[in-house]
Parts: C-alpha cells; sequence; structure tokens
C-alpha cells in the first residue's frame, strides 16, 4: 500500500504560518515595527549569537546527562553536532519538535535491532523525551511565576473582558467520557496491557532522569540556565531597541518575553512563528505599551534563533 506523503499538512502549516503573521503585521504599526528591528547594534546581535551557542551546549549537556542516567551513551560531541541539527529542523519544519524527533529516531538507530538493543532503542528515544520535559517542567512554574507577579504589580488592565462565554455544565462531562472511550478501545483492541507496560517502562526512566536530590538539581538548574539563555536573547533586542532602559522596563519586558516562550510551545505552526506575533500583539497593548514592540522583539527573536541554527545546516549537508 502506498504511504500517505506529509506535504499537504506541511504545506497547511506553513499556510498557518503566514496567514498568522501578515493578519498580526496588518493590525500594527510597520513603520515602528521597522524602525524597532533596524535600531539593533551589530555588537548586541553578535553577543546573542553567542549566547545562542551556550545554549546549544547546555542543551547538549542536559541530553548527554539525561541518556547516562537511563544507561545509555552521549559523547558530547555528537550531542552539540545533534542538538545543533535538531534546533536546524525545528525551525524550517512544522511543528517544532521534528528536529528532537530525527534525534530521537538518528540516536536509537545505533542500537541495533536485538531485544536487547530494543531495550536500548527505547531508552535513546526517552532519553531525548525526558531531555525536553526537564525544560518545560522548568518553563511553567516561572511562566507563572512571571503571571502572578505581573498582576499582583498591576501590570494588566483590571479592566472587565467584552466577551463572556456560559458553559452547559454538562459539558465538563465530555473530557472524562472521551477518556473513558478511549480506555475501552485500547483494551477491545488488547492493546491496554501493552499501554500499561509501556507506560511503566516511561515512568522507570523518568524516576531514573529525575528522582533522588543530585538527579534532580542538575535537571533544575541546567534547565534553568538554559532557560536563562533564552531569556538573555529576548532581553538583549530589547536592549537594541531601546525597550529596556530601567530595571522596571527591563522586569516588564522580561516577564512578557517568558510569555513568549509559553506561546511557542504550542506547536501548530512553523518555530512558533505566528503564534510568538499574535501572543505579543495581544500581550504588550494588555500592559499599556504599544503592540509593535512586543511583535519586533518577536521577530528579531525568531530571526536571530534561526541565524544561529545554521550550523545544523552544514550538518545536515555534510550527511547528504
Amino acid at each position: 500500500m502506498m504511504r500517505q506523503r506529509p506535504w499537504p499538512k506541511l504545506l497547511l502549516r506553513w499556510a498557518a504560518t503566514l496567514i498568522i503573521l501578515i493578519l498580526v503585521l496588518r493590525f500594527v504599526d510597520l513603520s515602528g515595527l521597522i524602525a524597532r528591528l533596524r535600531s539593533i547594534p551589530t555588537s548586541l546581535i553578535a553577543l546573542a549569537l553567542a549566547v545562542s551557542v551556550l545554549q546549544v551546549v547546555l542543551s547538549a549537556w542536559r541530553w548527554r546527562y539525561t541518556a547516562g542516567r537511563l544507561g545509555v551513551c552521549v559523547p558530547m560531541t555528537f550531542a552539540v553536532r545533534e542538538y545543533y541539527l535538531a534546533t536546524f529542523l525545528n525551525q524550517v519544519l512544522p511543528g517544532g519538535v521534528m528536529g528532537d524527533v530525527n534525534r530521537a529516531w538518528r540516536h536509537s538507530r545505533a542500537h541495533g535491532q536485538g531485544a536487547h538493543e530494543r531495550s536500548g532503542q527505547l531508552s535513546a528515544v526517552h532519553a531525548v523525551v525526558l531531555e525536553r520535559l526537564s525544560g518545560q517542567l522548568v518553563l511553567f512554574p516561572v511562566v507563572l511565576l512571571a503571571v502572578v507577579v505581573l498582576w499582583r504589580v498591576g501590570a494588566f488592565s483590571s479592566q472587565p473582558l467584552p466577551i463572556r462565554i456560559s458553559l452547559n455544565p454538562a459539558y465538563w462531562l465530555l473530557p472524562p467520557l472521551l477518556v473513558g472511550i478511549g480506555t475501552w478501545l485500547l483494551w477491545v483492541s488488547g492493546r491496554l496491557a501493552s499501554l500499561r507496560r509501556y507506560l511503566g517502562r516511561l515512568g522507570a526512566d523518568l524516576k531514573r532522569a529525575f528522582a533522588g536530590w543530585r538527579n534532580g538539581s542538575v535537571q533544575l538548574f541546567t534547565s534553568l540556565a538554559v532557560l536563562g539563555t533564552y531569556l538573555t536573547v529576548f532581553v538583549l533586542l530589547a536592549f537594541g531597541m531601546g525597550l529596556a532602559a530601567d530595571a522596571s522596563s527591563l522586569f516588564l519586558t522580561a516577564a512578557l518575553c517568558l510569555l513568549l516562550l509559553l506561546a511557542m510551545v504550542v506547536p501548530i505552526t512553523v518555530s512558533g512563528w505566528g503564534v510568538r506575533e499574535g501572543a505579543a500583539a495581544l500581550l504588550w497593548p494588555a500592559v499599556g505599551l504599544p503592540a509593535e514592540q512586543g511583535v519586533a522583539i518577536s521577530i528579531g527573536y525568531g530571526a536571530l534563533i534561526f541565524l544561529a541554527s545554521w550550523p545544523g545546516a552544514l550538518v545536515l549537508l555534510k550527511r547528504a
């Protein structure tokens, strides 16, 4: 049977990205946005690119450490090279995770096809999954803290939202109903036991990678350092645009940029493009700032991270 080509879905993601970007740019001051982008000094761009190198090295080391907890060897040079490749693919392929999928697949191939080797393959895949999970487990509470602080200091407008949504109480039964239907389908298909075994293996790997004060501390501080590099790139761009002149504006910009990082997690466009800019166009006016400021920071960040990922393209060309 002929396998279905993925190109229609890829093109749909690209189309969604372009449509959202066009809509965002349609409703902001383009002249102000372009002026902000052109005002960034070359020295700050070079510094942000240097920070992105540190970001990749820290992320690659976190992957190496996580894989080591699962009994999988990942040499540091291999980890850096594959992380650059994954970063580049995440920038050009829809969803923002295809590079990590490729990273897991490439690493798992080195473990053969036998029964013992299949266990090693699964550990290699879990190493990538848990390494990415480590970053998300730090991002969500930090973003929540930023939202709470912004709310407490009165940064957000206290005006009531003009749109009200009323839901029938019966709608709250829908999620457990869907879970029940899914469980029943797994049971009648005979896959429930397999799923239970897999979740048991995933839980064991999760415990091996995160349990204990040493593992937990390493994962926490490494992920905080990686998050700090993301935030530093945003802040450097804001400095270059003259949007972080004092301590209060610096704090406000950093807190809003954390929310942009959370928006990029939504895997519906290419590398967060469109979703990130749309979130910026909503967040900055919510705290009384022009929308084009947030969109300019967002576009500058996307362009800089894409430029920083180009060593991954060299890895791809070398492999080809």
